[in-house]
């Protein structure tokens, strides 16, 4: 038997509870494996109080009682047909897709072999279960500003959020490449932000973004969607790119309905986006979806495997006492919140 963690509809805080239900078996080129962690991240906390179902519901996942969760750590317990690259037994972490299977909050789950890694022997499998989804959303905006290992080497970055788990990802990997960082952070965390590499770091406040230069290479919003456009007259005349992960896409549809979101939606990345090109006409923009992505994940492999990624953990909990895991994420509380099932 599987034992899933359901949110049983719509609400905030989410009602949770556990039950168990058949085992599903893999397919082909899927892989069922048996869950040692996952992790809460602030977009399941969100979903749970019915956040992007509209637009969720033609991927079949905004239907309650609802199973969440994308990130997974555990050992491959059976193999469907085609799958070459794992064994039973062997340990692994990756990502379930948001789709109509459901998600990680379970005790097993079936993964396509695209979205699984082999993980070290000697990993903390709660370590490694608060990576792949927040590396591979940070990844993917960085990507689409056009930054990459090879033009990274002394430009110059601007990061708003930087304490967060999306923020603290990209600037690890921003410094090794060699980039030049600024980071606009909470209060009271400015000097971890100095200690993952960022060259200058702010407290977030009143005109703080308005004060600083306007010669970045690179902006990359993990705030705050409100502070878009601003953030946007700081992009140098020769700047690569801006991309943000706070955008109000689903929250339009939500809101509006699919005509209204699509024409809100519209009107709000036309309005950043005009701001982006009147300060760099070569510059991209781009709003940031998740979605499992096979570069990213390698990326984060050579990154677990040398040593050169974390994230903070503040809460891990048993599956019977999810509650707990997501009033931590919905409080804002320090480090991320990781489910033992």
């Amino acid at each position: 038997m599987r034992r899933e963690l359901i949110c049983i509809n719509p609400t905030s805080p989410a009602r949770l509870a556990v039950r168990s239900v058949e085992k599903p078996q893999p397919g082909h080129g899927e892989v069922l494996v048996c869950v040692q962690a996952t992790s809460v991240n602030p977009i399941d906390v969100k979903r749970a109080a019915g956040y992007g179902q509209r637009l969720l519901r033609l991927k079949g996942a905004a239907h309650f009682p609802l199973v969440l969760g994308n990130d997974v750590v555990g050992v491959v317990e059976a193999l469907g047909s085609g799958v070459k690259r794992f064994a039973p037994g062997q340990r692994v972490y990756g990502l379930v897709g948001t789709g109509r299977a459901g998600g990680a909050h379970a005790s097993h789950v079936v993964v396509p072999q695209d979205g699984l890694l082999s993980a070290p022997d000697d990993a903390d499998p709660s370590a490694l279960s608060v990576l792949p989804y927040s590396f591979t959303t940070a990844w993917l905006a960085l990507r689409s500003t056009g930054i990459r290992a090879d033009n990274a080497r002394d430009a110059r970055v601007l990061i708003h959020g930087a304490n967060g788990g999306l923020g603290r990802l990209a600037t690890q990997v921003l410094q090794s490449w060699g980039s030049r960082i600024t980071a606009i952070c909470a209060k009271g965390h400015r000097q971890t932000c100095l200690d993952l590499g960022a060259e200058v770091a702010v407290e977030y406040g009143p005109n703080c973004i308005a004060t600083l230069p306007a010669d970045f290479d690179v902006v990359l919003n993990f705030a705050n969607w409100d502070d878009d456009a601003l953030l946007a007259s700081r992009l140098g005349a020769k700047a690569l790119g801006q991309a943000t992960t706070v955008h109000p896409l689903l929250a339009n549809f939500d809101r509006l309905g699919w005509l209204g979101g699509a024409w809100a939606s519209r009107q709000d990345k036309r309005r950043v986006r005009t701001i982006v090109v009147s300060r760099a006409p070569k510059a991209r923009y781009g709003w940031t979806i998740f979605k499992p992505d096979r570069e990213a994940l390698e990326a984060l492999a050579q990154r677990v495997n040398g040593g050169r990624l974390a994230l903070p953990i503040g809460a891990i909990k048993p599956l019977t006492q999810a509650r707990a895991a997501f009033d931590h994420v919905s409080a804002g509380l320090p480090g991320r919140a990781v489910l033992l099932p």
